[in-house]
């Protein structure tokens, strides 16, 4: 690929990058400094030159250091075979001989998966606070008409998620140029405000920032808990690293993104310096007032292309989660044959539904949201910290007194942040961390009960080796009946029970038999060279074959896909006939006494067990040619 061409295809995944990664931290500036000097806030911030110039300089210092220097500079050099996010890191431990043994990496993990949980507090509360602070502008451009604003919101919210079952694909083209045109008029619009009172340049230096927190630290403490949220959505520079690389998001944060944020702060700065009465709406009054009734369109469509940022981030962490053990198989619809990491879950989506449209009914004001969002967010941030600079000290040898020095400080700010934002427990802040913990508790709980379900079915199925001696001692020998037989089992250690069943009940076996495990690697892509694994069993007579197919945790799995592949490495095998079946084995839990979990974590696997997505439909077997026999387990 020429110079020119390389240029304008990154270029291009730059532009792309501003509208699925910044939707969430670029529409921050709606409500940040609102929320800072809000009247009904419980801990208010007067409005001052002091608590100005602090707070911008607090804003600015906080972007820099947690999203550019954490995230952009640091963070994102941690990738999983170029794929990001806190599950990418988790896998990044999980499959890496680091230090400590299991015990070490079981608590890593386990802390990872709470802030994966807390993104889905933050899935729920993103859609509900910005597209609210989007629609609340009617109230400075039409104040006529400002009831309107919750059945607005909510016809919004409804329409969002409601046509997620078409994809992003139709419309993701045009979300960069719309974002590009946001980002263009923020940074406009901020420096209009600058140049009203330019003094406001001067909170740009951190000794605005530091003697702010420490002169009036009762002040400034509590300020944090709306100063974070100028930083919400720097988890998705990560999570989304995979779909337009490390290059183009850099690019794209620098270049554009982060100057117009930062200047349309210090515009919000400027205006409340001259007008203090503004801090009621300080981003749509910066706007001319000819012009703020196409501002509110212009950030309503927006805060829409952020809400769908997150909520495709929501349901990539479920898939992940499910594909690392942490969630059951849920139904997947892969919404775009160009990108691969675009899916819809109808299960996650109605739940996230349900959550936003309770959150905007129950809080009703953006600033009340505000109070709810900082948990979820600081801590996410604060766990990926923490992992990052564990991963970098064990993985790429750092030397200690960079990790303790440098990781100290910056964990140091996070947990600062953290701490301010438990002071809003009592009004609102319980509300992610409540969601966090059910998220974790179901987490850990399949992955406990999965792990009990596989010994008590290891057990029943019984070691494959000795099952096929059985078979060749079976005297006379097993009826084959003609054709092909599919069974879908867990790995090559057990039999599967459904051809047991067949053999002990039914006395036939057919003429051949691929036994097929599908396994899920904790890199997010196998090439198709690496995909099979074939091994006759010790048997290369007995027209019996193992077969194992390996993916990694966002590729789509197709059995029906593997067979030209495995014919072509096996051609023993008449994979291509028309009396091909596959087999599969279904399994009854039903609560017992049996040790290893509580009976109320047992009785919530079995529940979360029924949203399992049906196998035949993950693996995309044909329904004429699949048969189904079932298995009893006992918790």
């Amino acid at each position: 690929m020429s110079v020119s061409r390389r240029a304008a295809a990154q270029g291009a995944l730059a532009l792309g990058a501003l509208g699925v990664v910044f939707g969430d931290i670029g529409t921050s500036p709606l409500y940040t400094v609102q929320t800072v000097f809000a009247p009904s806030d419980p801990h208010p911030v007067k409005v001052s030159h002091d608590t100005i110039f602090g707070i911008v300089s607090l804003i600015f210092w906080s972007v820099t250091i947690i999203v550019t220097v954490t995230y952009v500079l640091l963070v994102m050099r941690a990738d999983n075979d170029g794929e990001g996010g806190i599950m990418a890191l988790i896998a990044l431990i999980r499959r890496r001989a680091l230090p400590g043994g299991s015990r070490a990496k079981a608590v890593l993990a386990a802390l990872g998966i709470f802030g994966a949980s807390l993104f889905f507090g933050d899935s729920m509360i993103t859609p509900a606070i910005s597209v609210l602070s989007a629609v609340e502008g009617v109230e400075v451009a039409a104040p006529s008409v400002s009831s309107l604003v919750i059945p607005i919101t909510v016809a919004i919210i409804v329409v969002l998620f409601v046509v997620q079952r078409l994809g992003t694909g139709a419309v993701g083209q045009m979300f960069g140029p719309v974002m590009a045109v946001w980002f263009t008029v923020i940074g406009v619009l901020g420096v209009r405000g600058v140049v009203t009172h330019p003094v406001i340049l001067e909170a740009l230096s951190p000794s605005y920032a530091v003697s702010f927190l420490f002169g009036h630290f009762g002040t400034a403490f509590y300020s944090l808990t709306a100063v974070v949220l100028a930083v919400t959505g720097a988890e998705a520079l990560y999570a989304d690293m995979g779909h337009f690389g490390r290059g183009p998001v850099r690019r794209a944060w620098l270049l554009l993104v982060f100057p117009a944020c930062i200047l349309n702060y210090l515009g919000q700065g400027a205006l409340i310096l001259g007008r203090p009465a503004t801090i009621s709406n300080p981003f749509f009054l910066l706007a001319p007032g000819w012009s703020r009734l196409a501002m509110v369109f212009l950030a309503t469509v927006a805060t829409v292309i952020a809400s769908q940022a997150v909520i495709s981030g929501a349901f990539s962490v479920a898939h992940q989660a499910g594909q690392l053990g942490y969630l059951p198989r849920l139904r997947i619809q892969y919404t775009s044959e160009e990108m691969m990491g675009q899916i819809y879950i109808p299960w996650v989506n109605w739940l996230l539904l349900a959550g936003v449209l309770t959150l905007v009914l129950a809080f009703r004001t953006s600033a009340a949201l505000a109070y709810a969002y900082g948990t979820a967010v600081t801590g996410t941030i604060t766990i990926t910290t923490l992992l990052f600079f564990y991963y970098a000290r064990h993985q790429w040898r750092w030397p200690l007194w960079v990790v303790l020095a440098g990781g100290g400080a910056l964990i140091a700010i996070d947990l600062l942040f953290f701490a301010a934002n438990l002071t809003k427990l009592v009004h609102g802040a319980w509300l992610p961390l409540l969601i966090g913990l059910i998220a974790f508790t179901i987490f850990t709980t399949w992955q406990r009960g999965r792990e009990l379900v596989t010994e008590r079915r290891v057990r029943a199925e019984g070691p494959l080796p000795e099952f096929i001696g059985y078979l060749h001692a079976m005297d006379p020998p097993l009826h084959r009946v003609p054709g092909t037989a599919v069974f879908l089992n867990r790995g090559k250690a057990t039999a599967p029970l459904a051809m047991r069943a067949n053999v002990e009940h039914n006395e036939i076996l057919h003429e051949y038999v691929l036994i097929l495990s599908v396994e899920t690697t904790p890199a997010p892509h196998v090439p198709a060279e690496e995909r099979l694994r074939i091994d006759d069993l010790g048997y290369s007579d007995d027209r019996i074959v193992h077969v194992t197919a390996r993916y990694g945790y966002m590729d789509q799995t197709s059995v029906p896909d593997l067979l030209p592949l495995i014919h072509g490495a096996d051609g023993d095998n008449p994979l291509h006939d028309d009396r091909l079946s596959y087999f599969l084995s279904r399994i009854e839990l039903v609560p017992g006494h049996a040790p290893g979990m509580n009976r109320w974590r047992k009785r919530l696997f079995i529940a979360t067990s029924r949203i399992t997505a049906d196998a035949a439909d993950a693996l995309r077997l044909p329904r004429e040619r699949t048969v189904i026999i079932g298995s009893r387990i006992e918790l």
